[in-house]
């Protein structure tokens, strides 16, 4: 394994331990009602000066770049891209939610995309109609009705929760293309989604710069818009109706 990459292995299995600390539960009253459970705000609040020195410092402005010099069309196939190799893993969490159908269209995603979207730089499968995937080990301990636990905000990752945090972390482990020989697939798939990362950061700068810059509280608002999204996403909660939550992905600020 490169030496570089070592620390990204470490980083999850720091997720994974999160788990014990985001253990706590929320009144199910409270829970209903919308309410935040963030029992650990000043630590978080630690964590989130520290990402928006990381994304000030170096994440914007290379974000910025990437877009600003790369082409559109190869931004949007290197997205993906990197959404190709991110279907063997999801496929197995349809398969863990016992969504049969979720899973094949993540295998028919895969399979199309990989062969006739020359490696899944373009999206074929798309235009033959098989329905997009976008499912975690998050949504599957939801599915098995794990708690969503305390916020939390992870380096680097930016807003979750105890049980995101956990699925971000086997999520990391678990994809099938992960233990390919020496792991060079799973490389792969590191510097795909940060690439895919660095796409999303420039092409939604404006809205994001508004969260983190320029808002009067920008951990709340972006605690905020994380739990609401994530909630409406599992079928929890009501659409934010600020941000569409299908365009704008807060992890990782």
């Amino acid at each position: 394994m490169p030496f570089m990459l070592r620390p990204l292995k470490f980083v999850s299995a720091l997720i994974l331990a999160a788990f014990a600390a985001g253990c706590a539960t929320q009144d199910p009253v409270a829970r209903a009602s919308g309410e935040v459970f963030d029992p650990y705000e000043r630590t978080n609040r630690t964590v989130h000066a520290f990402n928006r020195g990381v994304d000030r410092l170096a994440f914007r402005p290379a974000s910025k770049g990437y877009v600003a010099i790369v082409p559109e069309p190869m931004v949007t196939s290197f997205s993906h891209f990197a959404e190709n190799l991110s279907m063997p893993g999801q496929m197995v969490n349809a398969l863990l939610q016992g969504d049969l159908k979720l899973a094949g269209n993540a295998l028919s995603r895969f399979l199309i995309n990989s062969t006739v979207g020359f490696a899944g730089l373009a999206d074929p499968a798309s235009e033959f109609n098989v329905p997009e995937v976008d499912t975690d080990f998050g949504e599957t301990l939801h599915t098995w009705g794990v708690g969503e636990g305390a916020y939390v905000e992870l380096p680097f990752f930016g807003p979750s929760t105890a049980r995101d945090a956990v699925g971000i972390g086997v999520d990391f482990f678990t994809n099938p293309l992960g233990y390919a020989e020496q792991n060079t697939a799973d490389n792969i798939t590191i510097y795909a989604e940060i690439v895919r990362r660095m796409g999303d950061r420039g092409n939604y700068s404006d809205t994001i710069d508004s969260i983190l810059y320029e808002s009067a509280d920008s951990y709340a608002q972006s605690r905020l818009i994380y739990l609401q999204n994530r909630r409406f996403q599992l079928g929890d909660g009501e659409e934010i109706q600020e941000v569409d939550p299908f365009d704008l992905n807060t992890e990782g600020f």
